[in-house]
């Protein structure tokens, strides 16, 4: 059980410092139902009984990667089934697609810099008349506006320069820390041979969006061999990112599930109880905050979590699969839309960005989104249904 001090400074907004949040973890571990409760308080005081979405088209732009993570079935060798390099002409196919199906977000995802890698990459690059996969990705955002969709990039650790030029089109960015501690970057660890994911290396670019004010998501994985004190210590080094530039729009927490010809193909994945009180812990350190769990992560149980804090599902496809998860569809969106009215939530659709950030953006981007915003900053229910 909490003890009531640390549940009455959690109802009353008052900073927990980390060993505070270390002691409720643990108390958590043999009763959590009073950790749950104060996460489903501070989620209606901040956010009320909304949970929103990002009906979205994921644009699978180029999925070779100079990295390897032992858990990653995204990256693709060079001859791979599954490679995707796509062309100009690919991408303004799918844009033409994606506005039929009422789509607002064009996610831009590629591999970690795969042109310092790979020479197929850089003949794919020059093909299309780009020296790099951030010039390719500037131009891919320019085509989304004028096909009336919203560019929200994620691409591995962009240059201060590169995340510059891509804040003229795009709404938003992403970039997951996953986790600060330098453990898992060990031999044996996940992220041994990935060195992008070197916790300062990620900090940094988080840092650099935050001096270029563009409005952020980022967040963390649950599951993959941290300790609960290496979780609680990247969530406070995400609240601590979001006190200096006010820039972190959203926390993702994403448990980890084991996927075929991978490493870590028998890892266990995260237990829903272990995940549900990390996702209660991080409502409390950050009451404010936008916190979203993937629904096809949990395709049995997503509906549960909005009981222990969370209020958004991300971004869903009527179009595309999850071309990082493909073993997990993304659930209708009917299907949510129903789970969430009978937890008691109103299901609306959002921008990629969050209408507390709007001011982050320039005009030209806000003139185009008030085509289809309501008086909510959300979208209009008549264009996404």
């Amino acid at each position: 059980m909490l003890d009531s001090e640390s549940l009455n400074n959690v109802l009353e907004s008052k900073v927990i410092p980390y060993q505070e949040a270390i002691k409720i973890y643990q108390k958590a571990k043999s009763d959590p139902s009073e950790l749950f409760l104060a996460a489903q308080n501070l989620r209606t005081k901040f956010k009320g009984n909304t949970v929103t979405f990002s009906k979205k088209a994921f644009f699978n732009i180029i999925n070779m990667c100079r990295d390897t993570c032992t858990y990653c079935t995204y990256k693709s060798e060079p001859g791979e089934e599954k490679l995707s390099m796509m062309s100009k002409e690919k991408i303004k196919e799918m844009l033409i697609l994606a506005k039929k199906y009422r789509c607002v977000e064009a996610l831009f995802v590629t591999g970690e810099r795969p042109e310092q890698k790979y020479q197929e990459a850089k003949d794919w690059l020059k093909e299309n008349g780009f020296k790099s996969t951030a010039e390719y990705l500037t131009f891919a955002s320019e085509m989304a506006l004028e096909e009336g969709l919203f560019p929200h990039t994620n691409a591995g650790n962009l240059t201060y320069e590169e995340m510059r030029d891509l804040k003229k089109t795009n709404v938003s960015m992403g970039l997951m820390l996953e986790n600060v501690s330098d453990r898992l970057n060990q031999k044996g660890m996940p992220h041994y041979l990935a060195a992008s994911k070197r916790p300062q290396a990620r900090l940094e670019v988080l840092e650099n969006a935050g001096k270029l004010k563009i409005p952020m998501t980022t967040g963390i994985l649950v599951g993959i061999g941290e300790t609960p004190e290496e979780i609680i210590e990247s969530i406070y080094a995400i609240k601590k990112l979001h006190e200096k530039y006010g820039n972190i729009q959203e926390v993702i927490l994403q448990n980890f599930q084991p996927k075929p010809d991978t490493i870590m193909k028998d890892f266990p994945s995260a237990a829903e109880n272990y995940f549900k009180i990390i996702v209660a812990i991080t409502r409390i350190i950050m009451p404010e905050m936008n916190i979203q769990i993937p629904p096809n992560l949990s395709p049995k149980s997503y509906q549960n979590f909005l009981s222990v804090g969370i209020n958004d599902w991300g971004g869903i496809s009527p179009l595309t699969p999850d071309y990082v998860n493909p073993e997990f569809s993304w659930p209708e969106i009917k299907k949510i839309d129903e789970n969430s009215k009978r937890a008691g939530f109103d299901l609306k659709c959002r921008f990629p960005i969050y209408p507390e950030f709007f001011s982050f953006i320039s005009k030209e981007l806000r003139d185009k989104m008030e085509l289809i915003e309501d008086k909510e900053g959300l979208v209009k229910e008549e264009y996404w249904r």
